[in-house]
């Protein structure tokens, strides 16, 4: 209780009285176009602040440690706020957006995973002590910071053929088909920028973090205090992968550690980097069959000249357009914002369904075979979509390389975010004012 109170205690600044007495908030950092507000600022660090006392009251007595200090936790929360406000604006300057029948669905996929109803989803935040309209922006902003690190991160991924060599030699490696590995990392992040000096003084803090975590400090502690990584509020924690997910970086260190090590530092294109195996588990082999669909679609990207309605109306009219005769390969051609298969007509090939994003899978499997789909939402923009054919598909070097492509670009997307977060950092314009 104490902590908690001197969340309060430590910001008596954050808003000033207006004339009439009445309290006005105030600005914590402008960022290029817009701000991060003190009010945003103080209830995010007050929901760290409570996230780490439960979980520190969930352990037993002798496992719990601290809370670090609370300037260190405004430090890591404005900075979290900051990188997102960079990140919505470019994404507004983009035109993406997440309308209200896209958002309806995603709460109710929430709402679904907690059997109830969206209509009970309110009443059910609130009595967990959240805002349902809070909960619902926040939501809706999650989503379009993935539609953009969709387009500008996990698109531009490009895979080596040297790359898919490697991988599909060590698709046979029984620890890459059969473990799951639970881990963490600590970044300090320097950039393609950085001076000599800045690389070195990054590189004797991550020496100087590698000498405490032998001295016995916790890992998670110093993940929060000292990481640059997006995950430092959770304690450097990057959840459990698949052994042939594994960050490039990781890979083989992580194969070969035992529950509880942490590496040596590791340098790469983002920075100096520390991480931990917290855990392994077994995993299930994968069946032999494959039920795969032949599919095309066309996809339309809103813009700032053409929002969601526009996009919408004009894919009805190609529809129909379709559905009168005109040939689907053509127009995909002509129209659609998928550049590779665009060019190919639309045809995505043959794949299994469950690998694309929800929102598309959830419509194509509605669709009987040679059915044209309404204009559906997804997160990278407008489509409509036909299931051309249906098989069920033994497991193949074709299923193999498209497997690993999916777990190169994964393997190499916490790098490419990290590079790319610390390229919209470096080149916005922001102003602290706390």
């Amino acid at each position: 209780m104490a902590l908690f109170l001197g969340a309060h205690q430590a910001f008596p600044q954050t808003r000033e009285l207006g004339g009439t007495g009445e309290l006005l908030d105030g600005v914590a950092a402008i960022v290029d176009t817009g701000v991060v507000l003190r009010s945003e600022l103080n209830q995010r660090v007050q929901m760290v602040v409570d996230g780490l006392q439960r979980v520190q009251e969930q352990l037993p007595p002798e496992q719990r440690q601290p809370i670090a200090p609370l300037p260190i936790i405004e430090e890591q929360v404005l900075e979290q706020l900051i990188v997102r406000q960079i990140q919505l604006q470019r994404a507004q300057r983009f035109g993406i957006t997440v309308g209200d029948g896209m958002l309806n669905q995603a709460l109710s996929n929430v709402a679904q995973r907690g059997n109830m109803t969206l209509e009970q989803l309110p009443a059910a935040l609130a009595g967990e002590g959240l805002d349902y309209l809070t909960f619902r922006q926040e939501t809706r902003e999650q989503m379009i910071l993935e539609q953009l690190r969709q387009r500008e991160v996990i698109r531009e991924i490009v895979v080596a053929p040297r790359e898919m060599t490697l991988c599909l030699a060590r698709s046979t490696s029984e620890s890459a088909q059969t473990l799951d590995y639970n881990i963490s990392h600590i970044l300090i992040s320097t950039s393609s920028s950085s001076t000599a000096a800045e690389i070195n003084q990054a590189r004797d803090e991550v020496t100087e973090i590698h000498q405490l975590l032998l001295s016995g400090e916790s890992f998670e502690q110093l993940a929060l205090t000292y990481s640059d990584a997006p995950t430092s509020l959770e304690g450097g924690s990057l959840g459990w992968r698949e052994g042939s997910q594994l960050p490039t970086l990781f890979a083989d260190i992580v194969i070969s550690m035992d529950t509880g090590d942490h590496s040596d530092p590791l340098q790469s294109g983002s920075g100096f980097h520390i991480v931990k195996l917290n855990e392994v588990r077994g995993t299930q082999s994968q069946a032999v069959m494959v039920d795969q669909l032949r599919i095309r679609h066309i996809l339309m990207e809103p813009t700032e000249v053409m929002d969601d309605s526009v996009v919408e109306q004009r894919l009805v009219g190609i529809r129909e357009q379709i559905l009168g005769g005109e040939d689907f390969a053509i127009i995909a051609q002509n129209v659609s914002d998928d550049p590779v298969v665009g060019a190919n007509g639309g045809d995505m090939g043959w794949l299994d369904p469950t690998v694309f994003v929800p929102e598309f899978s959830e419509a194509i499997q509605r669709l009987e075979q040679g059915e044209l789909s309404e204009p559906f939402r997804t997160r990278y923009g407008w489509h409509i979509a036909e299931v051309m054919d249906s098989r069920s598909y033994d497991t193949s070097e074709e299923l193999k390389e498209e497997r690993c492509a999916v777990q190169i670009r994964s393997s190499k997307a916490e790098e490419e975010e990290a590079l790319w977060l610390r390229r919209l950092r470096d080149e916005a314009f922001v102003d602290i004012l706390i």
